[in-house]
């Protein structure tokens, strides 16, 4: 990489739970989005910063393509293909488990148009043989002229530096975007509510996970250097909040606990977490909740 500084951003896109959050943690080397094996975890973009010193590649996470059921799914759907368009390349990821389905199909479609190079990205390669893998490929290849197909394991790394290579020789001429020291644009207040739904996620099934929101009311330090957070999670139904809370209230203990250990881990500080459990009905198609929850 001689010559100019090179930058650019790179939009991460794909089904939900082929991987995406994993992939940028895996490149930043450090957690900036939440991870759970349930679909559609991410509802925002979130933009994570990979710096060195000839280039810097700004990727942007994007929920997963799906097909909207409520306001807060159109939100997430129209926050994607903003980013598909808005970027300099495309890295279209899916999982060498899954065969080619309805989605990945739509999603190419949505990448007919573009202009700039879109990459595949096949992620699992640990957990399918070989000649499995190889198959994967030749069939994406025939559908969509894509600029490389690079499999990976976003959990192992292995593969992802063979990725970074591919975008860095794709990367425009263009200016340093933020500081060396950044890695994610993301507000504390914001990756602090994603702590503890990440939390919930990895404790709920069925439809609890997608009917769950975290709003933080408050953060305040005190006197003795303790950070006080005050937390609400919203649920649709009496009975989602008697899911969360558990049985003596052992599940809402043990999400807390878990949550305020990696919120000190974020904060560097002590933390005493607070945290409240509403019902608000059908939050997920109410705008002015959406509004407050960030995701309008």
């Amino acid at each position: 990489m001689s010559g100019a500084y090179r930058s650019g951003f790179v939009a991460l896109v794909g089904r939900p739970n082929v991987g995406k959050s994993t992939l940028l943690n895996c490149l930043l080397g450090q957690k900036v989005s939440i991870v759970s094996d349930k679909a559609q975890t991410t509802r925002n973009k979130i933009l994570g910063v990979y710096t060195q010193d000839a280039y810097q590649m700004v990727f942007v996470d994007t929920p997963g393509i799906h097909k909207p059921k409520h306001r807060l799914g159109e939100w997430m759907r129209q926050e994607t293909m903003e980013a598909i368009k808005e970027v300099d390349a495309v890295v279209m990821m899916t999982a060498a488990t899954d065969a080619i389905g309805p989605g990945d199909r739509y999603i190419m479609d949505l990448l007919q148009t573009l202009q700039h190079p879109v990459f595949l990205v096949i992620n699992k390669i640990d957990l399918a043989p070989k000649e499995a893998v190889l198959q994967c490929i030749e069939s994406y290849r025939r559908l969509y002229p894509f600029a490389a197909v690079i499999p990976i394991c976003a959990q192992t790394g292995d593969g992802v530096n063979a990725l970074v290579d591919e975008l860095a020789l794709r990367l425009p001429n263009g200016p340093q975007y933020f500081p060396d020291d950044m890695v994610t644009d993301r507000p504390e207040r914001n990756m602090i509510a994603e702590i503890i739904r990440e939390k919930l996620l990895l404790r709920t099934r069925e439809e609890l996970p997608h009917a769950v929101a975290v709003d933080i009311e408050e953060i305040t330090t005190r006197a003795n250097g303790t950070v006080y957070v005050r937390a609400v999670i919203y649920v649709e139904r009496d009975s989602q909040k008697r899911i969360v809370i558990g049985k003596s209230g052992a599940v809402l203990r043990d999400v807390g606990r878990e949550s305020r250990a990696d919120i000190q881990e974020l904060m560097q500080a002590k933390v005493y977490l607070d945290v409240w459990v509403k019902v608000a009905a059908d939050w997920r198609n109410r705008k002015q909740l959406l509004q407050q929850l960030g995701y309008e």
